[in-house]
Parts: structure tokens; C-alpha cells; sequence
């Protein structure tokens, strides 16, 4: 899906691209101190941008993140005081006016991300948004020659994908809640082959929301969700269970940066280099949780894996009987299962988004549909397994009663850990070899 990187002379004759005059109000009012940097970002509110990371990861240069109010843009491009910036919401079309050349991608697009100063002090904009786009359906097959593909939202990244489905032939529909396609409209576009998402529906914090159901088109082929936080968004969830290829929007996210870090550069980044920054990055977000049946050694396996891979180890049981000031048992008894389930369920929901973690739960924490989603969501799921003869059942309410009340917890929750398992390993061996097996099977989805 190869994208032009034709630089065309700036012309001021569109709208968009008319420079503003300087305000005097800036002169008087303004507090930001414009000052020079090598390399960085700049937008209205950075605090969650990866950005700095990132590009740490893909190049040595120095990158900084800077922060500026809509009143100090006109300052900050008029000195130019930088090698190269990166450039977000809200300034993707405002900065264009102060180039003196325009890429045809941007052109196309209509906003800008990226900002380089040449050697004779002029500046070249270019968007690499739409090249990261264009990388991240590459990854899961996507052939948009001929097809037709449903594009969910209007802003921005709407405009990027759009762009990208044209240029590879392919005829973009645009369905958003007020424009000429709407979500009402959907029946009548049944035939559509891809979807991508580029609205905020599924974003970290509502992340038990999806934009729509994807069981009423059922010609998909393919979904794509421009949100990385959550991994796996609720509409990639149910493209997973539907059999449809699916990526999120981290891959994106990371190739947007390398062609950036190309521009700034003028030198190509080393595809291993690419690849293990996407790692790097998914390492960040994403938790190795462990599930199974109560007494199959989760806790101590996931004490062996913090040991073995340096992060925290967080266990929801613990958690919750220290919150409660009562043990597992003393809550059962106080509150019921109901009781404990509510307190399971809160903490499992705010401790599975944090990303970068062990996180050991309880054994029947994958009965509540949302816990076993939101687990899912930044996580690589692990199923610990172990004769349930062998289960240690002391100090667990559901498991008194003897291997005959162990094996009907187990015909229960058998369907149930499946559904929510990425992979599933034996702890019949030693807790370290067990721990091993299950970091090796990590490292390798971190690398997917």
C-alpha cells in the first residue's frame, strides 16, 4: 500500500493555508516563553502522549514535549527555534500557513504532523499519520483494491484513513451522526468489507462501549480501531470472537513516529529498530495475567514471573482483604459470594487498565463477562492448569467439600477460563520452569 511522498510548492490560495497575522493581543498578554529545542511535540495537552518514549526508542536525537496554549502557536512557528516537530490536536491545520512546503500526503489530507527545517531556514510539513495507517492494515492482510469500506467518525484520523482507502483503490463511506451516512444508515451498507474505527467510542475510560455491532455486517474481512488504549478495544474483542482479522491502533501510533523520525533524520530507522520500539511500547501497556481454578499456584507462579521479568505483581485477592481489612473467608461469611464479587469486580476494573504488571486473580474472578473483557482488554492472559486433585483448597470457601465440589467448580468454570485464555500452561512441573514457559509465551505476543 505504497504512499506518494511527492513535495509540492506551497500555495497560499487555499483557506487553510492563508498565514494569520500576527496578533497584537500575543505580544501583550502571552506568557509562553517561546525557546529553542532540537526535537518534539507540540499540542494543547500532551500529558499521555508516547511520543517522547517513542522516539527515545527509535532515534538518539533529543525530543521534548511542549505543551502551549492556542495563543503562543503564532510566536513558536514564526521563530522556528527547533530542527523538527511533531504536531497534535489542536494545531494539526494551524501550523500549515507557516510552511513553505506542503507533502502531497498532507496536501491531500488537509492537516499536518510533522514539521522539518531545512538547511535554508524554510520549513516542509508533511503528514505521517496516514503512512502509520497504511502500516497497521498492512499488518493483518488488509487489501482495500475494489472494496468497500465503512469509516466510523469525520475528524482527522477520519480524513487519514479515508485518504489511505483511496489511494489503494478502495471507496470510503464515512458514517458519522450527523453527516450524510449515519449509524442509521448502517443496513444499508451490509456489503462493506473492512471497518475502521476512528472515533473515541472504546477509549480508556468508557472502555465498555463499542462504536457498533459487528454481527449485523457480515461481509467484514477485516477491522481496524485506531484507539491503543485499551490493546483490544470491545469492537476488536467481538472481531476476535467472529473470526474477522483485527489489529488496534498501537502499530499505527509506532510507524507514524518512524516516519517522522525518517523526516527529521533524512536516514531510514532499521526495521528491528521499528519493531522493538512497537515491543517496547506494548511491554508498557499491556499486564501478564494469571487465571485458573483456586489452588492451582497462581500466586506463587506469579511471584516467580516478577522475579523473573521485574514487574510488580499484583494479586486482586490480596487486594481486596486488605481493602476490606477481613480475609477471603471472613467476607464470604460477612457478605456472601454476592459481597465479595462486587469487591472483586471493582478492583479488577480499575487494577487490569493499568498496564505493565503481574496481575494474579482470584479464581472465579472470570465469571463476571465484564472482568473477563477488561482482563483481556491490556492483557496477555494466562491459564495456569494442574490436576484437581492437587488443588490446595485451604482457606477457599468454594473449593471446601472435597475433589467432588472441585470438579463441579471446574465443570463450571472450564468454559469460562477458555473464553478468556490467550494460552494455557501445565503447573505440573517447577514453579521456575513453569514461570519461564509463561514469560516465553508473553515475549512473544508482546512481539506479534
Amino acid at each position: 500500500m505504497p504512499l506518494s511522498t511527492t513535495k509540492q510548492p506551497c500555495s497560499c490560495s487555499a483557506s487553510w493555508m492563508r498565514a494569520p497575522r500576527c496578533s497584537p493581543i500575543w505580544a501583550a498578554t502571552a506568557r509562553f516563553e517561546v525557546r529553542s529545542m532540537q526535537y518534539g511535540l507540540i499540542g494543547e495537552k500532551l500529558g499521555h502522549s508516547y511520543s517522547a518514549i517513542l522516539h527515545a526508542l527509535l532515534a538518539d536525537y533529543a525530543y521534548e514535549l511542549c505543551p502551549m496554549p492556542p495563543e503562543a502557536v503564532d510566536g513558536f512557528m514564526r521563530e522556528a527555534a527547533f530542527q523538527g516537530i511533531n504536531v497534535t490536536i489542536p494545531y494539526k491545520k494551524v501550523v500549515v500557513p507557516y510552511l513553505q512546503e506542503v507533502g502531497e500526503t498532507a496536501r491531500r489530507i488537509g492537516s499536518v504532523n510533522t514539521v522539518v527545517k531545512r538547511p535554508d531556514g524554510t520549513l516542509f510539513g508533511d503528514n505521517t499519520d496516514a503512512y502509520g495507517f497504511a502500516r497497521m492494515a498492512e499488518s493483518i492482510g488488509v487489501d482495500f483494491r475494489g472494496q468497500k469500506v465503512l469509516v466510523l467518525g469525520s475528524g482527522g484520523t477520519s480524513l487519514t484513513a479515508c485518504d489511505v482507502v483511496r489511494q489503494a483503490g478502495g471507496t470510503p463511506v464515512v458514517v458519522s451522526r450527523s453527516g450524510n451516512v449515519t449509524y442509521a444508515d448502517l443496513p444499508a451498507h451490509t456489503d462493506a468489507t473492512y471497518l475502521i474505527n476512528t472515533t473515541p467510542v472504546g477509549m480508556y475510560p468508557g472502555v465498555h462501549a463499542a462504536p457498533v455491532d459487528l454481527s449485523t455486517l457480515p461481509n467484514l474481512k477485516g477491522v481496524l480501531d485506531v484507539i491503543y488504549n485499551p490493546l483490544r478495544t470491545q469492537l476488536l474483542e467481538q472481531a476476535a470472537q467472529l473470526g474477522i482479522p483485527c489489529t488496534g491502533g498501537l502499530r499505527m501510533l509506532v510507524y507514524q513516529a518512524v516516519r517522522a523520525c525518517e523526516l527529521f533524520t533524512g536516514q531510514p530507522v532499521a526495521p528491528e529498530r521499528a519493531q522493538a520500539a512497537e515491543a517496547a511500547l506494548r511491554a508498557k501497556s499491556m499486564n501478564l495475567v494469571l487465571i485458573g481454578m483456586p489452588g492451582c499456584g497462581k500466586t506463587t507462579i506469579g511471584q516467580e514471573l516478577a522475579a523473573l521479568t521485574g514487574r510488580e505483581a499484583v494479586d486482586t485477592d490480596q487486594l481486596i482483604a486488605d481493602e476490606a481489612g477481613m480475609s477471603i473467608p471472613e467476607i464470604f461469611e460477612k457478605e456472601g459470594e454476592a459481597g465479595f464479587r462486587a469487591r472483586e469486580k471493582e478492583i479488577i476494573h480499575r487494577e487490569a487498565l493499568v498496564g505493565g504488571r503481574i496481575l494474579i486473580t482470584g479464581g472465579g474472578a472470570i465469571k463476571d463477562a465484564q472482568n473477563r473483557a477488561v482482563l483481556r482488554m491490556n492483557g496477555y492472559v494466562a491459564q495456569l492448569t494442574r490436576p484437581l486433585e492437587q488443588l490446595a483448597t485451604g482457606g477457599r470457601p468454594l473449593s471446601a467439600g472435597g475433589l467432588e465440589a472441585v470438579e463441579k467448580l471446574y465443570r463450571e468454570r472450564a468454559p469460562l477460563y477458555a473464553a478468556c485464555a490467550d494460552a494455557v500452561f501445565s503447573n505440573e512441573t517447577t514453579p521456575a520452569q513453569c514461570a519461564e514457559a509463561i514469560r516465553e509465551g508473553f515475549d512473544e505476543a508482546l512481539r506479534a
